[in-house]
């Protein structure tokens, strides 16, 4: 069905090439064509319907080179993802779509959030944007967005929530929990133990990414990252890796979810130069557009500074 749609497009941009004046004449040849082919086929070609099928062939003018991606998805969620015009993010929506099953909703609210340029803003390198074939790769990195955003807990502004009531909601939201941390992990456990011969820890949120082949270990944070926390969480990364990896696993992965990011902390503690160390700035509601945007933004040039500075 999706292979017609793209056919009726192809036909309507070629028919609209012989005419002058492109817009007036494409403009009526849709009109007619709505006419001709609802009384031949009935409904499913109205003139609204006609403009999305032009708009997917001019969007993919070479079905055939992509149509191995593309045809597992239905015609709703191409229409969605029409709407995104950076055609390395459109890319990356359509594979993730078709290898995740991601419903129509769930591509929804991930083009809302800004699911591919909060990827990106974790980036660690000299640009600020990266190719889809970057992305597609299982690097560390690619797995860790900054900001998360945990609107599915329906927690009011302004915030009142304590760590534990937040973590909480993250278990009861579990499936919700997954989608936003992306591909690949799995739950282990909440206040997981982890025992010394003289002490016991509690970690926050155990992980395991099948894809990372590592354990991800999450500990949770309802004010202002300190010194304090990126020690703490450092520690449970070498714990983890002493006592719990297995010898096929990969080191352990840490990522602090703080509600406030203190960038003296990220440059000076040993976030700066741990490779499976990070903090994440969390965000338990649904940002505004322009708030949003801000965040990434903000994530970027903070990156691109630390990395100038480095020799």
């Amino acid at each position: 069905m999706v292979e017609a749609y793209w056919n009726i497009g192809k036909r309507i941009v070629e028919e609209e090439q012989k005419g002058a004046k492109k817009a007036i004449y494409g403009d009526t040849t849709l009109k007619n064509l709505s006419k001709v082919l609802t009384a031949d086929f009935g409904k499913g070609f109205s003139y609204a319907n006609l403009r999305n099928f032009r708009q997917f062939y001019e969007t993919y003018p070479d079905f055939s080179n992509c149509y191995a991606v593309r045809s597992n998805l239905s015609w709703s969620h191409h229409r969605i993802i029409m709407r995104v015009e950076n055609p390395n993010a459109r890319a990356y929506y359509l594979k993730e779509c078709a290898e995740q099953n991601w419903s129509t909703r769930t591509l929804e609210r991930n083009l809302s959030t800004f699911y591919y340029e909060r990827l990106l803003s974790t980036k660690n390198t000299q640009e600020a944007l990266v190719n889809t074939q970057e992305l597609e790769s299982s690097n560390t990195i690619d797995f860790i967005k900054d900001p998360y955003v945990f609107e599915f807990l329906n927690i009011p502004e302004p915030t009142k929530a304590s760590e534990q009531e937040i973590e909480v909601a993250l278990i009861d939201n579990l499936q919700h929990f997954l989608l936003e941390l992306g591909k690949g992990f799995s739950f282990i456990g909440r206040q997981f133990r982890i025992s010394t011969e003289t002490s016991h820890f509690y970690i926050d949120l155990v992980f395991y990414n099948y894809k990372l082949k590592c354990f991800v270990l999450f500990d949770l944070k309802t004010t202002k990252l300190s010194h304090q926390d990126t020690g703490q969480m450092d520690m449970y990364i070498r714990m983890f890796d002493d006592l719990k990896k297995q010898d096929n696993d990969n080191p352990t992965i840490g990522i602090i979810l703080c509600a406030e990011k203190e960038e003296t902390i990220v440059k000076y503690s040993i976030l700066n130069d741990s490779k499976n160390l990070f903090a994440a700035k969390y965000m338990p509601f649904l940002p505004t557009e322009a708030e949003l945007i801000h965040e990434i933004e903000r994530e970027k040039s903070l990156l691109a500074a630390r990395i100038i500075e480095k020799p």
